[in-house]
Order: C-alpha cells, then structure tokens, then sequence
C-alpha cells in the first residue's frame, strides 16, 4: 500500500449557510435478489459466523444482470420525489453520488435526469470519493441551494458493488451489497436549518482501488485476464482509517457547529461494517442506538449506506424537527468528511 503524506482537513466555521434548507422526502430501491452468507458459503471459502462476527452483515442485496446503476437511482427517486410532493421537472439539479456509473460516458446523473423528465435540471456525477461521495454530494447540494435561481436538488447515491467484486474473493465479497437511496433537498423557512458546518480530510493511499480501466492502465485482454478491473480492498488499512478518521472528523464537525457531541441526536455514518459504526460510536463516547444500522440486512452499499440509514429514520417519523444531526462517511482514496445540520 502507498499512502503520502496526509493533507490539511477543509471545513466551515460559524453559525452555518445563510439560506436554509431542509429533506423534504427520501426514497429507497433494494433489488429483490438477497444473497445470505449462507449462500456465500457455496462458493467462498467462509462461513456465517466468520462473515457475522467482522461485518455484522446477515445478507445483501443484487441487481439483476439486465439492469444497471442508473436503474436502481431512478427506482429511488420516485418515492423521495412522491414525499417531497416536487414533480420532476421542478428539479433544479439532480446530483448522483456513486463510483458504479453506468459507463464512462455519458453521465449517470444525465441518465437519470433523462429517464424522470427532469429536463431544467442541472446534472452532476460525483464519482471519486467512492463510499464517501455522498457527503460531498450533500456538500455540492447545499452549496448550490444557496444560489437563488436554485430552490429543489434531488440527490441520489447509489452503488452496484456487485459488479466490480470479484465473486472469488473472499475479502470484497462477503461486504458489499447494492442499492440506491435518495434525497429531495429544498429551501426551508427555518431559521438556522440547514448546514451547520463541515469537516473534510484526505490521505492519498491505494489500499481500496480498482488498478485497471483508467488513463493509465487501459483495459486490455491482460489487464481483464488478471482480475484488475475489480475492487482491490486491504481491509486492515480500512480499519485503522475508517475508526481513527471518522470519530475525529466528527468531532470537529460538532465542535466547529457550537454543538456538544452528545448533544447531536443522530449519527448516520457509512454502512461499511457494523464492528467499525461501534469502534465509531464508542470512541465518541454516545450510544450506539444513535447510530442507526442498515448493513447488517443490507451489506456494504458504498455512497447509499447513510442515506439507508436516513431513510429508515425519516420513513419512521423518528428525526424531528430542530434535531441536529451528522452524516459520515470514508472512501477510497482515502477521503472522508462529516456533516453537521439541523432538521427542518
């Protein structure tokens, strides 16, 4: 693994965007196929109590061979756009977070926009932070709703992990799961709703990476013959960077907002791991309720697993307004970043 030096954290400071806005609906899409890990046990090299006591994962979900990325961040947009009450072609800009795009070209949001008739909407592709480009997704987001032409974002993240893992690999394969979930960002009247501060860091290491299939190693017969078009994970280099980053990231996000940690009523973090959103909560010093968990039925779904976690808390009347909340997440890369905001 190749890690350099790591650079400075970016966040915002003071009392949070002037323009407040708030999630007026999400939606979610889990194709009906579920793998269990008693299935993976037909064809890896693992069991159900080796895959539950280091993942907490039960079973995940895949996408049928016919469809794609694009497919399931549409499924997903109807019922956060149903929610919201927004028809369509209201967007003003859909935004989609995954690193599973449909194809390098053209764009996965441009697809999605396309296939919902959000035809004045502005469309962009947040790819590179992998599992964390949904925090920088809803960092995009909210930035843009404070322009004044710009009042309604739907924002998507969606991953199909299933079809860059390698099914013979025992590391990537018992983790990840596919699914995509969205969110109908708005402009609120609540004073104070909205962003309260942010919190972004970054350390360059290739211990989570796909080697092949970009500028540098395009694809060819030997590339594809060795496997290098699929997800390459160090799953001790994830540890160490997922429980030291993201407690610390957290942490400076709630202190930069003028809020106590304990005093933040939900923490929706990255659904890598259960064992890592424990280390995670623990470490914070909170109870690990306030974490709620969708990877133990869903797996590992990249940039979707907080918006999971959102979702069920949101569809369950649970996240009432004035509370403040955290999203969190790492990626490849690594990258990784916290939000903190208030409902409105």
């Amino acid at each position: 693994m190749t890690v350099t030096a790591e650079q400075p954290l970016f966040h915002h400071t003071g009392a949070g965007l002037p323009v407040p806005f708030a999630v007026a609906g999400t939606g979610l899409h889990l194709p009906p196929a579920v793998v269990t890990n008693q299935d993976l046990t037909r064809t890896l090299d693992t069991s159900d109590a080796w895959i539950t006591s280091r993942t907490g994962i039960r079973e995940r979900r895949r996408l049928a061979p016919h469809l794609a990325t694009s497919d399931m961040c549409v499924a997903a947009a109807g019922p956060a756009l149903e929610a919201a009450g927004v028809a369509p072609a209201l967007l003003d800009a859909v935004v989609v977070a995954t690193y599973t795009g449909d194809q390098p070209l053209p764009s996965t949001a441009l697809i999605v926009k396309d296939a919902l008739g959000a035809h004045s909407a502005l469309a962009l592709d947040v790819t590179q932070a992998a599992c964390a480009s949904g925090i920088q997704a809803v960092l995009i987001a909210a930035h843009l709703l404070q322009n004044p032409s710009i009042t309604t974002v739907l924002l998507v993240a969606a991953d199909c992990a299933s079809r860059v893992t390698d099914p013979t690999d025992r590391t990537t394969g018992v983790f990840f799961g596919d699914a995509a979930a969205a969110v109908v960002l708005t402009r609120a009247d609540t004073s104070g709703a909205g962003l309260l501060s942010y919190d972004l860091g970054s350390q360059l290491s290739y211990g989570v990476q796909i080697p092949a299939g970009g500028s540098r190693r395009p694809a060819t017969a030997g590339t594809v013959a060795a496997g290098e078009h699929y997800l390459r994970m160090d799953g001790r280099a994830v540890w160490n960077a997922a429980t030291t980053r993201l407690p610390e990231s957290i942490t400076n996000a709630a202190r930069r907002a003028g809020v106590p940690v304990d005093g933040i009523r939900y923490f929706f973090l990255h659904q890598a791991n259960l064992n890592i959103l424990n280390e995670t909560t623990d470490a914070l010093g909170v109870p690990r309720e306030r974490a709620p968990v969708t990877v133990d039925l869903l797996g590992n779904t990249g940039s979707a697993g907080l918006f999971t976690a959102l979702h069920a808390t949101v569809t369950e009347g649970a996240l009432a307004p004035g509370d403040t909340y955290v999203l969190s997440g790492i990626g490849a890369g690594f990258q990784w970043g916290s939000l903190c905001l208030r409902h409105g």
